[in-house]
């Protein structure tokens, strides 16, 4: 495949008869380390610019810029080369760049650190209008190993086509390694000799959209079945794909997801499960040998077509509901001396790792690979929260910081009225720039074992290429910039290039979001309100959950209302059922109005209630029911929204307490989320 990044010679001429533009090398993502600014300019109007290469031993530099030819063309005397790029040998990433008005020298101890200098050249020579580039020196390296994103096609099958194309903007912002979950319950997408059921039939399914897949039973059918939507790769496509990246110095990490997210295995060969019986468990039976063997004879495939030292073995999020109950298991936790499931599973995770360490690679796995003992030489990649990444640090283990509040981007970037339907949460650009992987309080040694961060796209709610373009950019900008560049931060600078670089992805077919035109917060959360229950007394029938406490028993009478998300701006509180609270406004008195907010994301399982109550009362003892609201939208709506419940009672009404009470949905395991009563 063509690399995507091209910069036609007609295009930049055009740009210099109609605006001259100087661009610096302080105009990229990321910021590089270090730009000092000399005299002049090196002209961008005379391409294809001619170049050199000088200890290129491999020659993969050499035949990277020969895709583009828009761009680069070999120097006919390498004396007179535009662009003269020179490997020295060495060690790291890192690279200088020299940018006077007659050549561009890029040095670097690797071809590596030579590519990335070779993408900050890319990326300047692409800006909107760019004619010239200031003259300059950059000195510039990674400020963390690890750099990634996560590509999701499990639930929704993408073509090897489209991650190529992702890959060549991942290079242009010096990201280098992609995360790919092959396997989850919507369908298995690797090709795996020894058990193909695991593509004739886990890979399809009759719906093509996740959501439709689910609400019509989650049901697989052969790839001979006319109604088939889905895929895998071939093992020769995967091959083509991880070249394709490596020539652009990006590694990819595959994963296979054990023990739970199995159900497409488990109903593929029901005898790899708890009950024998296939559409009925959703983890591995860690007590049948027949387990080991599957998970030994797959990972050796995989291991066979990616060269990555890593594999991911997932460990997130199994129910462990099975192994209660089952013979096979109960029979393994005895003989072993293990005393719970979680202790069933780290049994599991070891074996596996001891495997794979057998064969010279190393494993990755969730945070709740923590739970029952860590494996001894695992890797940790932290999404719930930090706090498990630094157990992991603290104890000696490689992380990989991927915390859900920052770098989830499957949650929606801008108002949701505005945006695609998606799972829930608020994680506009500005959220995921302001993290910093190393926290207060670490040691040095624990942050040399902070290997990077990584940003994640879950697909469930994005079934198109188009769609999931739209999710990863900007915001893989930010995560670029924050695996790269130096921890000082300037936001406003940072939007400044995050839409340069949105100009120009946008204009190489990428459909990236529309950063210029961000809605932004709740504009509700923006101003505090004044009312009569500012700061009253709350006293909960129901108590709020203790995960989602929030600011506690001041939160819903602090003037403050919440934003687009109940995760993080510790405004929204939630309760698992029902609502039941009553102010005491501290003296009878008039009463003209009384309102609630709920919030409604159906992704996360939070819903708005069936209805809410409003009652009065003089002495808190004896209520009377001022009006019930009902809900008046279909329950199934599936995106974001905050509903305000108001009464306004009869004239004259009067009263010290108000107590609002609200039916929860009926959906097994739904939340409500509150914020803010007003009494007027």
């Amino acid at each position: 495949m063509k690399a995507q990044f091209l910069i036609p010679a007609a295009m930049l001429l055009m740009a210099a008869s109609a605006q001259a533009v100087t661009v610096t090398p302080a105009d990229i993502i990321p910021r590089p380390a270090s730009v000092t600014q000399t005299k002049g300019e090196f002209s961008l109007t005379a391409v294809p610019l001619t170049y050199a290469v000088k200890g290129d031993a491999h020659g993969g530099l050499k035949a990277y810029m020969e895709t583009l030819p828009e761009l680069f063309t070999p120097a006919a005397k390498p004396s007179k080369a535009l662009i003269y790029i020179a490997v020295t040998g060495g060690e790291g990433e890192s690279y200088t760049m020299d940018v006077t008005p007659r050549q561009i020298k890029i040095k670097a101890p690797t071809a590596a650190g030579a590519f990335y200098g070779l993408q900050s050249l890319i990326q300047l020579a692409g800006i909107k209008d760019a004619t010239a580039i200031e003259c300059g020196k950059v000195a510039d390296e990674p400020r963390f190993a690890h750099r990634g994103l996560l590509f999701d096609v499990s639930r929704h099958f993408r073509s090897p086509e489209f991650l190529k194309k992702q890959i060549d903007a991942m290079a242009l912002m010096k990201l280098n390694n992609l995360h790919l979950h092959f396997t989850d319950a919507a369908g298995w997408r690797m090709q795996i000799d020894r058990y193909p059921r695991l593509t004739e039939f886990a890979a399809w399914r009759p719906q093509a959209v996740w959501q439709d897949w689910v609400d019509n039973g989650s049901q697989y059918c052969d790839e001979s079945d006319p109604r088939a939507k889905g895929g895998y790769y071939t093992k020769e496509q995967l091959r083509d794909l991880v070249k394709y990246a490596a020539d652009r110095h990006i590694r990819i990490i595959p994963e296979i997801e054990i023990p739970g997210h199995s159900k497409e295995v488990t109903t593929a060969y029901p005898e790899l499960s708890c009950s024998g019986k296939p559409y009925v468990d959703e983890d591995l039976c860690i007590g049948k040998e027949a387990t080991f063997d599957f998970l030994e004879d797959v990972l050796t495939e995989v291991m066979d077509v990616f060269p990555s030292e890593y594999i991911h073995i997932g460990g997130d999020e199994a129910s462990k509901a099975g192994w209660r109950n089952c013979k096979d298991c109960q029979a393994r936790m005895k003989a072993e001396g293990l005393k719970d499931v979680d202790e069933l599973q780290s049994y599991a995770i070891e074996r596996v790792e001891k495997f794979v360490n057998s064969k010279g690679r190393s494993i990755i796995g969730w945070d709740e690979i923590l739970e029952g003992g860590l494996a001894p030489n695992a890797t940790v990649m932290s999404w719930r929260g930090t706090e498990g990444g630094i157990k992991a640090l603290k104890s000696g283990h490689d992380v990989i910081m991927t915390p859900g509040e920052f770098c989830y981007i499957d949650y929606t970037q801008d108002a949701p009225f505005r945006e695609p339907i998606s799972i829930g949460g608020y994680t506009p650009l500005s959220k995921v720039y302001s993290y910093e992987p190393l926290e207060p309080g670490l040691t040095d040694d624990d942050a040399r074992h902070l290997m990077g961060l990584q940003a994640n796209l879950w697909s469930e709610y994005v079934p198109s290429d188009e769609h999931a373009e739209y999710m990863y950019y900007p915001r893989a900008y930010a995560i670029a910039e924050i695996g790269w560049a130096t921890p000082e931060k300037n936001y406003d600078d940072f939007h400044r290039r995050a839409l340069m670089l949105n100009d120009r992805l946008t204009s190489e077919g990428y459909h990236a979001f529309d950063l210029a035109n961000e809605y932004g917060q709740r504009r509700e959360s923006l101003t505090e309100v004044d009312h009569a229950a500012r700061g009253a007394k709350v006293t909960y029938t129901i108590p709020y959950s203790d995960k989602y406490k929030a600011r506690m028993d001041s939160t819903l009478v602090d003037g403050v209302r919440g934003g687009w998300t109940y995760g993080s701006d510790n405004r929204w509180q939630g309760f698992a059922g029902d609502f039941d609270a009553t102010v005491d406004l501290g003296s009878v008195r008039q009463l003209h109005s009384a309102g609630i907010s709920f919030m409604h994301a159906p992704g996360a399982w939070v819903h708005l209630p069936q209805f809410v109550e409003f009652e009065v009362s003089d002495n808190g003892r004896d209520f009377k029911t001022v009006e019930t609201v009902w809900t008046d939208l279909d329950p199934v709506y599936g995106k974001i929204l905050m509903k305000n419940y108001v009464v306004t009672p009869a004239p004259g009404t009067q009263g010290r307490y108000v107590r609002i009470k609200a039916k929860g949905h009926d959906r097994p395991g739904a939340w409500l989320f509150a914020d803010e009563i007003i009494v007027n």
